[in-house]
This record gives structure tokens, sequence and C-alpha cells, in this order.
């Protein structure tokens, strides 16, 4: 999996490589998801991009020589590559404001820890056919807005606000603060369809191997579950945020079931 993404970032053409384009990068303040640093890089100007980058909240991610080469390809990296995001990332007032524009009570999905592209690409996907009014990623543990993730979103990305949080768990009390009800797609919770969905909600869905992080989930006001049938306990992360997200927009629309 960890090549598959390389190859994906390499492919979206959205890698700088190399000090100088990297500080230039950092210095107009394009959008950078993380920065990849050489392990055991000697001080100077690489350790001088790795503090500007955390200055500004950029993860940096210590790796080895052999990986760099292989996402910079021919490229001369000396040392340091940083993940350009394909799109700038917006706040949590900006979901907000979508909200109101629309006249809508907020709808926003909260993605804890999702790390493959593909699936991030599809969540964004079924936020922006559902309704949502944008999507809140956590700084670290969390694939970003790259090319992989803008091709597996099918366009979607230019029109759903993507907000970056520091703290997820300090996000999710934030909404609260602001009349937000969170519920939480996991195992053990009420049936989703005997949920109301008809207020101001985030949809907390969470990573495919861990799940729901355990504050995240002590954070929620409610969690629901999916019924699982069959011999696997569980659905990929984004079929299940779209059979909920769907259910939210059946409520919300007052579609009436036969």
């Amino acid at each position: 999996m960890e090549e598959k993404n390389e190859k994906d970032e390499r492919s979206g053409g959205d890698l700088i490589a190399g000090r100088n384009a990297v500080a230039e990068a950092l210095r107009s303040g394009r959008p950078i998801d993380c920065l990849y640093v050489a392990r055991g890089g000697r001080p100077g100007s690489l350790g001088a991009l790795t503090a500007q980058a955390k200055r500004r909240g950029i993860p940096v991610k210590e790796t080895d020589k052999r990986k760099l080469d292989r996402l910079c390809g021919p490229t001369e990296h000396q040392g340091v590559a940083a993940a350009a995001a394909a799109k700038e990332y917006a706040s949590v007032d900006d979901i907000f404001r979508v909200a109101k524009e629309r006249g809508e009570p907020p709808f926003i999905l909260v993605a804890d820890g999702l790390e493959d592209p593909h699936n991030l690409g599809a969540v964004i996907r079924v936020a922006e056919c559902a309704g949502a009014h944008g999507v809140i990623l956590p700084r670290r543990r969390s694939a970003g807005l790259t090319a992989a993730v803008e091709r597996a979103s099918a366009g979607a990305l230019e029109y759903v606000p993507v907000a970056r949080v520091p703290n997820l768990a300090a996000a999710l009390e934030d909404l609260k603060a602001r009349g937000v009800w969170i519920y939480a797609a996991d195992m053990d919770g009420q049936p989703w369809c005997e949920t109301d969905f008809s207020g101001p909600l985030a949809l907390v869905i969470g990573s495919e191997g861990t799940g729901l992080g355990r504050l995240v989930r002590e954070k929620s006001d409610f969690v629901i579950s999916l019924p699982m049938m069959g011999k696997i306990n569980s659905l990929n992360a984004s079929v299940a945020c779209g059979v909920i997200c769907y259910e939210i927009l059946r409520q919300r629309h007052g579609v009436k079931t036969k």
C-alpha cells in the first residue's frame, strides 16, 4: 500500500523536491500537506526548512533516502521533499458559511484517520453528492488533499470545502459549542435507520483499520451502526459513509419510505 500511495503522489505531479524548491514553496505560502525529510539529515538549510514547516503546522515525516528516491524519481531531492496540496484548505468557519448561505442546518463529515487517499477522495465525493457542507480532517494520521485524493473525488474536491484541524477531539468540542450534534459511526451503536438526523450534525467516519479514536468516540453525542449480516464485521469507510449520508439526505428532504 505504501508504494502504491507513493506512485500516486508522483504521478499527480504535486511533489516538490530539493531544498531551494521546497524553501520557495514554503516562502510563497503554497498549501503543503507534509514535508518529507531524510532520516539523519544534516542541520543547516534542512533544519531551517523543518522549523519553518512546523511553524506553519505542516506535518514533518522522517523517512529513509530510498523512499525519497522512489517518491522523487529522477529529481534530485537533497534530502527533502514537500507534498503540495491539490487544493487550498478551508476553515471550519468556511464550512458554516456554506451552510448559512444555503439556509440549511450544518451537515459536516469528519474523517478520523482516513489514510488511504482513494477512500478519502470517495468520502469527499459522497459529501458533495449528499449535500454536506464540508469535510473536516485531522492534521496528522490522515491523507491530505493530494492529487490521488483529487482524482478519487471525481471533481467533488472543487465544490466541497475541506478543513484540517490540529486536534480532532477539540474540533468536535468546538462544533458542539456551535450547536452541532456529533454522530459517530462505529460498532455497537444504535441502528442508523432509527436515528433522527434532522438537526445540525457532524457525522464522524473512522479509519478502516482502527475505527474511531477513543477520545473522538467519547466526544460524540451518539454512536450509530449499520447491520452486518455476513462474516465480515465492517464496510469500507466510504461505503458506510454513503449509506448513512443518504439516510441523512432522505430525512432532511422529507422523502417518505413506502
